[in-house]
């Protein structure tokens, strides 16, 4: 099987999944193999979510059947999934979803709620109408030299990349299908002006950008209903989006780096051959006063953060390598890491690459019989020259993806902040995409913002805690993005 360059492997059997040659573990896709018919996956962990990729990556996946030995077999053969647009796909570029896994399987999924929830589902008002174009997808079936399984991959991506570029096809007869006459473009050229930043404008380099259903910022990653169109921008901003749907479009972006999401103020509307220039365009990030800390990268992804190994029970040799947070079970070293307290991060001296873990999960505190869970709070420590005891500061902090979560935030050992200020509920039970459970590194982005009076800072050293309250199972728990502390309005 293969799903990427990286990510290739021989597979277990379907059979091997089932009692007793496999154990459940904590939820029924994650299976153990302990007495598969070969050897070689004994002791490993099979779950079709660790070979689960985002749309953007999601081109071409599949099978390679035939044995090695060229005397057993004449040749080997291909059966590959590939997906020449994902426009018509559910959440944009960075939606995760299922590819190919144990049976063997291999999917081609439209909508699916997977690593975001329910905010995925498909709403409709009564008397609503509604219609979308799924796929066309091609299934493509390749053959050689069963000695070099490899080339079949080279070749799949191959056509992968011939069947993007006919995109859109001609071929549909559907009257639904919007053929390449029928298309408009949408060009521009975005720009970053941060009121920290000394420069007063930069390029939006390589900046996401892409047009969607009428939103608000951030609302294309939960959006099912409409087409969406991505592109990247050059280093210097500009972005062209082509073979864009006839219809009306919010145009949103986001700059890996930057904190935040934007969309155009006005709407932008595409007709059948139509060339759409946007022009100029600036996002101003979010910023109420300058940088006094950060932690982490703005990049809607947890990946900068610690990962730790697997426990030895459960490891995938595959993923030992790469793509470490596919391993089973990484939810259960917590504990392991912080046997006698929970996290403790002091700026200036900590790295976030090492100390602060990638996840904010629960700590089992009875693993084995009951599998009860309590609630984890960390610790950020840090130092500062001076205090404007009347002035407001803001902690900011940018989630990847968030389970059940509920995170309450205290200064100094003070009352709780809410996002939205000091004295404001916490909030509660944020999101069901299940992206710890499901090995991902991201779900969907979640922004808060807490206020905090002067008055409750000292000059000199401080502390914040934040607790994750929520603990409902072992799978609640936010992934952290990026967490920065700015001082009062400039």
């Amino acid at each position: 099987m293969a799903i990427s360059d990286d990510i290739q492997r021989y597979m277990p059997s379907a059979a091997d999944r089932d009692p007793p040659r496999g154990v459940p573990l904590a939820y029924k896709e994650a299976v153990l193999l302990v007495d598969p018919v070969e050897p070689e996956f004994r002791g490993e962990v099979d779950d079709k979510y660790q070979y689960s990729l985002d749309n953007q990556d999601n081109s071409v996946h599949g099978w390679i059947g035939g044995s090695g030995d060229p005397a057993a077999s004449a040749s080997a053969t291909g059966f590959w999934v590939v997906t020449p647009s994902i426009e018509f796909k559910n959440g944009g570029p960075l939606k995760r979803e299922l590819t190919s896994h144990t049976g063997p399987t291999s999917l081609a999924v439209f909508l699916g709620p997977h690593y975001v929830g329910r905010d995925m589902v498909i709403r409709f008002e009564e008397g609503e109408s509604w219609k979308k174009v799924l796929g066309p997808v091609f299934i493509y079936l390749n053959s050689g030299d069963p000695s070099r399984k490899r080339d079949l991959w080279e070749d799949a991506k191959a056509r992968a990349r011939a069947e993007v570029s006919r995109w859109p096809y001609t071929f549909p007869g559907s009257p639904d299908f919007a053929k390449p006459c029928e298309r408009g473009s949408v060009t521009g050229r975005l720009w970053v002006r941060d009121a920290a930043a000394k420069q007063q404008q930069q390029p939006a380099a390589m900046a996401y950008v892409g047009l969607a259903a009428p939103g608000q910022p951030g609302s294309w990653a939960r959006e099912s209903k409409r087409y969406q169109f991505w592109t990247r921008a050059t280093s210097d901003g500009r972005f062209s989006i082509g073979n864009v749907r006839e219809g009306v479009y919010s145009l949103y972006a986001w700059v890996p780096g930057v904190l935040g999401d934007y969309v155009h103020a006005s709407s932008v509307t595409v007709t059948p051959a139509s060339a759409v220039d946007a022009g100029d365009l600036v996002f101003e990030p979010p910023r109420s006063g300058p940088t006094l800390w950060e932690i982490g990268v703005p990049d809607q992804s947890a990946a900068e953060f610690h990962v730790p190994d697997p426990d030895p029970r459960y490891a995938s040799r595959l993923f030992l390598d790469r793509g470490t947070y596919r391993q089973y079970g990484l939810w259960e070293r917590y504990a392991a890491l912080y046997p006698d307290g929970d996290l403790v991060f002091t700026v200036g001296e900590s790295n976030h690459s090492r100390d602060w873990f990638f996840a904010h999960v629960t700590r089992m505190v009875a693993p084995g019989k009951n599998n009860t869970v309590v609630p984890t709070t960390w610790q950020i420590r840090f130092h500062l020259d001076e205090v404007v005891a009347g002035g407001t500061y803001t902690l900011r902090v940018a989630l990847a993806a968030s389970h059940m979560a509920s995170l309450q935030v205290r200064v100094n050992g003070g009352g709780d902040s809410g996002a939205g200020g000091a004295g404001a509920p916490p909030a509660l039970l944020m999101g069901d995409n299940n992206a710890i459970a499901r090995h991902g590194i991201r779900g969907t982005e979640w922004n808060l913002d807490f206020r905090i009076e002067g008055r409750l800072l000292n000059q000199g050293d401080n502390t914040i805690h934040i607790t994750q309250a929520s603990a409902l199972n072992q799978f609640v728990g936010v992934m952290y993005d990026y967490i920065r502390l700015e001082g009062p309005s400039m």
